[in-house]
């Protein structure tokens, strides 16, 4: 597609123990690449969009690796800045029956933490794009980043450039003297046309209480009224906002989850299926699926708002699929799911 989108975060080295190992057991880690905002720009090269990456790396071998994952994918990585000391990682722990995940960062004074307002020239990264995409993420590791985030949205919005942003509310990361999570996702909110998180990431957002989703197969039927009026308070705090999409998830056992969506758009809801997922292969990314698929799925459908949740759900479903934290699934591919008419994934 000819439409360029630009993505900015940081991109992480996720370490991972085999199967279920705890963080504690065994001799090796086996390595591959994740973030949020990564994450969403492969998917959407995945797909065919004309994305670019914004970050900053260490200009190292740590770095130049990252930088060729990302670019294998067919994303611009012109703009990256280099600097700083070292890669941001993470640690993954897979869950098992009634044992939880585990994540733990490793990103204290990373290249992206100790990036610097004004590191970034996005007057030039701007030129000709259609549609800026951000997260909450990368407003919470330090306060530049997100006086960064703030400026680009800002002159993005000034340039008649689309804002998009994923919630993305992370507790552990809201750590630097000031920081203030509702304050700062409820003002990069503010000026988003699209808006995306999970039950709990809006109440953080606007301190209204969730909906809860408890559905234990595809034969779950949600509250639409209770949504419609939900959704009518969010528009108040969010005026600008035309899509808002919540995405829905009853994890049952760490291999069996339910699914859905929910969006608002133009004061209309939209619902759409239900997916019972089991086993789940690798949960992790599955929003940021959710994410690139609907903005890839605006670009090509606009005037069809149901389809592009089908759509989005559909890619969602498809990652707890793929090990890893990227969904690197074709549209055909997802098309194809979305002719499943039953709802289960199985493997």
């Amino acid at each position: 597609m000819d439409k360029r989108i630009v993505t900015f975060g940081e991109i992480l080295l996720r370490l991972s123990k085999s199967g279920c190992q705890r963080l504690s057991q065994g001799s090796s880690l086996s390595a591959n690449y994740g973030g949020s905002e990564a994450n969403v720009a492969i998917s959407l090269a995945c797909l065919g969009d004309n994305v670019e990456y914004v970050t900053r790396v260490p200009d190292n071998a740590m770095g130049r690796a990252a930088l060729m994952h990302l670019q294998q994918f067919g994303l611009s990585t012109r703009h990256i800045v280099r600097g700083g000391d070292r890669l941001g990682t993470y640690y993954f722990e897979s869950a098992a029956a009634m044992r939880n995940p585990v994540v733990v960062y490793d990103r204290n004074d990373s290249s992206f933490c100790t990036l610097r307002n004004g590191d970034i020239k996005w007057s030039d990264i701007f030129a000709g794009a259609s549609l800026f995409h951000c997260s909450g993420i990368t407003c919470s590791v330090s306060q530049d980043a997100l006086d960064t985030t703030m400026e680009a949205v800002r002159l993005a919005d000034g340039m008649g450039i689309e804002v998009t942003c994923d919630i993305n509310y992370r507790k552990n990361l809201w750590r630097y003297e000031g920081a203030n999570a509702h304050d700062s996702l409820h003002k990069l909110m503010e000026y988003s046309s699209f808006i995306f998180g999970d039950q709990n990431e809006w109440e953080v957002a606007s301190g209204l209480k969730h909906i809860p989703f408890k559905a234990m197969d595809a034969g779950y039927e949600i509250d639409r009224n209770a949504y419609e009026a939900y959704f009518r308070e969010l528009k108040k705090q969010f005026p600008r906002c035309r899509r808002m999409l919540i995405a829905l998830r009853n994890q049952i056992t760490s291999a069996h989850h339910t699914l859905t969506g929910v969006l608002y758009a133009d004061d209309k809801l939209y619902t759409t299926r239900i997916y019972d997922i089991q086993p789940i292969i690798d949960p992790m990314g599955v929003g940021d699926a959710f994410v690139a698929a609907f903005i890839h799925a605006r670009q090509r459908w606009a005037d069809d708002d149901q389809r592009c949740l089908d759509f989005a759900l559909a890619a969602s479903a498809m990652k707890n699929t793929v090990p890893g934290d990227q969904n690197l699934v074709t549209e055909q591919e997802i098309i194809a799911m979305m002719g499943n008419t039953t709802g289960r994934i199985e493997r």
